[in-house]
């Protein structure tokens, strides 16, 4: 039985194909302003697509005359768009292996508050000596010691949004008080990788917690996944099998397949699909009728493919009664995809 779809795209540099700079229609220099990004988004976003996420890696690109050798940071690029956007959710890659828990947390809520609500996070590791060395606080680890630690990373910045509690901000200037001190709390998190006491520097995001998201790249990735609130299914080879794997780990989080697709006339070799708009929302319905709850498109180009998935795509899903009307008016992320505000778990326990 097909269920109403969520759709997200993928911002990532000019588009997932590597030669999608060498467009004619694509100024490189609008790669490196966030241009080309902002303009990607504001189509997804008027479209009706329900969020977009942004690549990020710690290694930096190769350094070849033939590619784009800078990538602008994830979650500064969705800051940057933030403020040109009203409904569309933002979900930037956040590399948790060599970077500190409590500035990743921070940053996300910062988002949160930036975007009025609409932010959310791709939590990933690095397993790479190249990323250590460019950090060079630790050596490189195995990738089941980078997803254990990535746990942590999810569970202490969930404990550390709620460490203010949503009434703790009183602004009370006839008697000097502005923050409630028995409404902020102490975390006290120990991992094997790290301890934080807290509280936050920042007061508890709009959303309570901003969105987690797992791309399910391993068998390690699909264990994270139990902590996610979104996760992401790459490509539709042997989509059965790989779906029953994430019931059978009892996942919860909303399943979405990630397909990279090339519907213009850019560069189209590698992609998971090339061909026209009809023959893809046959796919689409396919896939939401086995199971998954959305559909995350990594456009080849961003500057060829998104407009065709926004002025083609996306109406025609929703012809289809795949997808519901576009969210008309600003909301946060979690109540355009029917997830629940989380309670605070220190509201009223006086630590």
């Amino acid at each position: 039985m097909s269920r109403r779809l969520i759709t997200a795209i993928e911002i990532d540099g000019a588009g997932s194909h590597p030669d999608a700079w060498r467009g004619a229609s694509v100024d490189p220099s609008a790669i490196l302003t966030g241009e080309l990004a902002l303009r990607a988004v504001q189509r997804a976003e008027a479209a009706g697509i329900d969020f977009a996420t942004f690549v990020d890696t710690l290694e930096a690109p190769a350094d070849e005359p033939s590619r784009v050798s800078a990538r602008l940071d994830a979650l500064g690029l969705a800051a940057r768009i933030a403020p040109s956007t009203d409904r569309i959710g933002l979900i930037p890659t956040v590399t948790v292996t060599h970077t500190e828990p409590f500035h990743v947390q921070a940053s996300v809520a910062t988002l949160d508050y930036v975007s009025a609500g609409r932010a959310g996070w791709l939590a990933e590791v690095s397993t790479s000596a190249e990323a250590a060395a460019v950090i060079g606080r630790r050596e490189p680890a195995e990738a089941a010691d980078t997803w254990r630690e990535a746990r942590y990373v999810v569970d202490v910045s969930r404990r550390l949004w709620d460490s203010w509690e949503d009434d703790a901000i009183i602004r009370d200037a006839p008697t000097g008080r502005f923050i409630d001190r028995d409404r902020i709390h102490y975390v006290d998190y120990s991992s094997p990788a790290f301890s934080i006491k807290g509280p936050s520097i920042v007061p508890r995001p709009p959303q309570g917690h901003p969105l987690v998201a797992v791309r399910l790249s391993s068998a390690e990735a699909l264990q994270a996944g139990a902590d996610a609130d979104l996760v992401l299914l790459p490509g539709a080879t042997g989509l059965d099998d790989r779906l029953a794997e994430v019931r059978a780990a009892s996942l919860t989080p909303r399943v979405l397949l990630s397909v990279s697709v090339a519907l213009g006339d850019g560069p189209a070799a590698g992609v998971d699909y090339a061909g026209g708009v009809e023959e893809l929302a046959d796919l689409v319905e396919g896939w939401n009728a086995a199971g998954v709850d959305g559909i995350h498109l990594r456009p080849a180009s961003l500057e060829l493919d998104v407009p065709v998935i926004a002025e083609q795509l996306v109406p025609l899903l929703r012809e289809r009664r795949l997808l519901g009307p576009a969210v008309e008016r600003a909301t946060s992320l979690r109540n355009r995809l029917g997830l629940k505000r989380p309670a605070n778990r220190y509201a009223g326990s006086g630590r």
